[in-house]
């Protein structure tokens, strides 16, 4: 794993968000430093949670301890429910080996816990099941550090989940329409075992060749009147995967406020 001492550490807090999170993805995932600005953003908040306990510019950060690796959750810049997660230790994406074991479970929690962070701004005017966690591949990705994406769904996915959502199973197989233009894998988590799942573990299981730098995933809850509630894992391999595609960064699932 490269160096990232490269990063700009003096450069202000949120404009380093904003260039790690709306920065364009390159053509390749070579060594540019454009890709480790996220890395730089998540150093200030590490740095400010240690010697001062606040948490800026993150909304978030815990720190871990020995059996519990440490994680933050910062805001993308001008978008009131795109959140992000991450580790707060250098995990390149979900490719990384060390996710498939506690570690990653542990990200997947928090990734879990942060999804407040979209519904409160909200108000009440967003449903729990419109809420989704994402993950892009090497190449679809604009960083080289875990970053765990969570977000209102797009209005046409929640509405293909209404509909084919309750033929999802516990072992992978094809989703029967595509989810924002592309073709995915699915497989059900049951609620019960939604807070102990491992969804980096779950992806060598997709049938075909497990090259992981090419997948991308997210996890979207079930529907109301669905007789299994949880989660439905979503998967696919391309060059460039990128499940974030089923968000929908200006949440329009959201009520209009009243009045």
């Amino acid at each position: 794993m490269r160096s990232r001492s490269h990063a700009p550490a003096h450069a202000p807090a949120r404009a380093l968000l904003l260039a790690a999170l709306a920065v364009p993805v390159p053509a390749a995932a070579g060594p540019d430093p454009s890709r480790d600005v996220l890395w730089a953003a998540l150093k200030t908040c590490v740095l400010a949670k240690r010697l001062a306990g606040k948490t800026f510019p993150c909304l978030s950060v815990d720190l871990g301890d020995g059996e519990r690796p440490g994680s933050a959750v910062l805001r993308a810049p001008g978008q009131p429910t795109h959140t992000v997660v991450m580790p707060t230790v250098t995990v390149s994406g979900l490719e990384a080996p060390v996710l498939r074991g506690p570690h990653g479970t542990a990200y997947w929690r928090a990734a879990l816990d942060a999804r407040r962070f979209v519904t409160e701004p909200l108000k009440g005017r967003l449903p729990p099941d419109a809420v989704g966690l994402a993950v892009n591949s090497a190449r679809g990705r604009s960083q080289d550090q875990l970053h765990i994406h969570l977000d209102c769904l797009r209005p046409s996915v929640r509405a293909a989940l209404e509909r084919h959502g309750r033929g999802v199973r516990a072992r992978w197989a094809p989703f029967p329409v595509p989810l924002a233009g592309d073709r995915f894998l699915a497989m059900r988590v049951p609620a019960a075992a939604v807070e102990d799942f491992n969804p980096f573990a779950a992806l060598t299981g997709l049938p075909g060749r497990r090259d992981l730098s090419r997948t991308s995933f997210a996890a979207v809850p079930t529907q109301p009147g669905d007789p299994e509630p949880g989660l439905i894992l979503l998967a696919y391999r391309a060059p460039a995967a990128s499940a974030e595609d089923v968000m929908d960064h200006t949440c329009t699932l959201a009520a209009p406020r009243s009045g």
